[in-house]
């Protein structure tokens, strides 16, 4: 077995790649998250969530759109979700679609209610994009295009100034 091959199966069992790991898939889940927890990340990677419906496979990577871990700036903000894409579908070839967005907290306020019927959310998405398996060659120039993404405005103007969350 080759030495990388030993060293992602024995990042199964970390304990960053369990915790951040869910779903009904979370074998799935744990071994796209082996992979993408094993090179420094500019941006936090907070979930790895795999779902299983018979033979179909659904994956999303939700990735924290403050602290960074260095300065990003357009540009390395679609480099870094092309390469998390594009090693979950390295990891999890079998995958029907990746999934990938960005949130950032939101002050729900001192003693508001954050569960339930009437809670107020506590997170809001700044960024998403969706990568069907046919189309994962083309996840690159979609984000250089803008197409099929979902961008905050201000969230998009911050890295267009770059910055670290």
């Amino acid at each position: 077995m080759p030495a990388h091959a030993a060293a992602l199966e024995l990042a199964l069992d970390d304990p960053r790649v369990v915790a951040r790991s869910s779903g009904t898939d979370s074998a799935t889940a744990r071994r796209i998250a082996a992979r993408l927890l094993a090179r420094p990340l500019a941006a936090q990677l907070l979930r790895v969530r795999c779902e299983r419906a018979g033979p179909h496979v659904d994956c999303g990577l939700v990735v924290s759109g403050v602290k960074f871990h260095r300065a990003l700036d357009l540009a390395a903000w679609n480099a870094e979700v092309a390469a998390l894409v594009e090693g979950a579908y390295a990891a999890a070839p079998e995958a029907d679609e990746v999934d990938c967005w960005a949130t950032v907290p939101l002050d729900a306020g001192k003693g508001t209610v954050v569960s339930g019927d009437y809670a107020k959310p506590t997170a809001a998405t700044v960024f998403s994009i969706t990568v069907p398996r046919a189309a994962r060659r083309d996840v690159r120039a979609r984000l250089a295009a803008g197409t099929g993404t979902f961008w905050d405005p201000a969230f998009r103007a911050s890295l267009s100034k770059g910055t670290t969350g």
